[in-house]
């Protein structure tokens, strides 16, 4: 049987069973398996074996359940509730400041805990309400939970970019302090893209009334609330910029700082952290899986040989290296629409870092512009996961055809801060050359 047809029989099977609803890691392990039994043989798994024996041996996979647990704790502490009170006062005399704030909100979440649908679930309780109260658009109060909501797996600490670094080798800390400044870039566009849009349509995101936007003392105590989640940000991100921990000790330093919270809001207890225990269990089980199931799925992508014909079929697309960047970005994008994004960073990156790195690209740049497609494909149509998070939580009167169309926008910035990180890598690799 010929190596194209055996690809494609490979990647049909995947797709097609992954359509059918079954789980990924299943799906990916168990295909993988078969393909490597008709093509080397029971010798095969011995292979599958070798490499997940020394993946499970890395020391960066300990983050993974450290960073999902702080994750878990800081849910339930009312951080978000006072975060937004803050902003509420300081931003809401701003047309479509409620929103920005929103955004800030997201920001810092997203520094806190690595996973993308904490922000959207505390947002969409706590934000949603209270800007539609106040005469602002649905569509836009959709479309910023949506878009902040995602950035958790982008702005450091980040589970995907830990997966990403276990995949392709690269440094856990350079990824991290890649993922800062696109961070703040995608930020001050969509707040940009805000700001611009309430300027031409008022009636989008109204300014708050003078009486509710607090007096001078009202707003300097709120401040207290943000001391904590910038202890947190401090303790995890300094520590590894600064050279006093490794991304592994700094998930320590974050559950420590999650643990601090919780006690200052008095939600430490034993219901806590048993809840909290039994969800990152669950969770790490699941990635655990995935990640054996990529194993299997690796020996079999390069046993069957199809990585010079994927090459060559790269090589033949128009525009050279960047050619192929862009279809990547291309392929990625579409599969975001529909597949788990843990999903396609297993199927997609044993195809195209090799690739990559042939056309002497770099790999930390390429990472952040996949983990930032990841992102966009949390937040867009018809399967993004941010998008069934917020219908869980949002009114009765809200459909999901609203939520879809919320992000359109929303979606249009980030690829706009996509094109600007692809044209501009200086931007991402700026802080990995400077702290490493």
């Amino acid at each position: 049987m010929s190596i194209e047809v055996l690809t494609l029989l490979f990647f049909g099977s995947l797709l097609f069973f992954v359509f059918l609803g079954l789980p990924l890691a299943f799906v990916l392990g168990g295909v993988s398996v078969i393909f490597l039994y008709f093509t080397w043989g029971v010798g095969s798994f011995y292979m599958v074996a070798s490499q997940i024996w020394s993946t499970m041996g890395s020391f960066t996979l300990v983050a993974i359940p450290l960073f999902v647990f702080m994750a878990m704790i800081l849910e339930r502490t009312g951080v978000a509730k006072d975060l937004y009170r803050a902003m509420h006062l300081w931003f809401g005399g701003l047309r479509g400041g409620l929103a920005i704030g929103t955004l800030f909100i997201c920001a810092i979440f997203a520094a806190m805990v690595g996973i993308s649908g904490a922000a959207v679930v505390a947002m969409g309780t706590i934000a949603l309400p209270a800007m539609m109260e106040r005469g602002y658009d649905r569509s836009m109060c959709l479309g910023v939970i949506n878009t902040g909501g995602g950035w958790g797996i982008l702005i450091p600490p980040s589970i995907m970019m830990i997966l990403y670094a276990l995949i392709s080798g690269v440094s856990v800390g350079k990824m991290f302090a890649a993922g800062i400044l696109p961070g703040i870039l995608l930020m001050v566009l969509t707040a940009i893209y805000i700001l611009v849009r309430s300027s031409l349509q008022p009636h989008l995101a109204p300014a708050l009334p003078p009486e509710d936007r607090g007096t001078m003392r009202e707003k300097l105590l709120a401040l207290r609330s943000v001391a904590l989640p910038i202890l947190i940000v401090i303790m995890v991100l300094g520590s590894i910029m600064g050279g006093i921990t490794t991304p592994t000790e700094a998930a320590a330093m974050g559950v420590l700082g999650a643990l601090i919270a919780a006690a200052v809001y008095r939600k430490l207890e034993f219901g806590l952290l048993k809840e909290a225990s039994i969800r990152t269990f669950k969770l790490t089980g699941m990635i655990m899986w995935i990640l054996f199931a990529a194993h299997a799925f690796s020996a079999a992508y390069q046993s069957m040989g199809a990585q010079p014909m994927i090459e060559g079929w790269m090589a033949s697309i128009p525009g050279g290296p960047w050619g192929v960047i862009i279809a990547m970005m291309l392929i990625t994008f579409v599969l975001g629409m529909v597949l788990d994004p843990v999903g396609i960073m297993l199927i997609t990156l044993p195809v195209f870092l090799p690739i990559v790195e042939s056309l002497g690209f770099d790999p930390i740049w390429f990472g952040i512009l996949f983990v930032i497609n990841m992102e966009i494909g949390y937040m867009t149509p018809p399967f993004g996961f941010n998008l069934f998070y917020l219908k869980g939580i949002v009114p009765p009167g809200i459909t999901m055809k609203d939520i879809y169309k919320s992000v359109i926008p929303f979606v249009l910035v980030e690829i706009v801060g996509l094109i600007l990180l692809m044209i501009f890598p200086e931007i991402v690799t700026y802080l990995p050359n400077l702290f490493f």
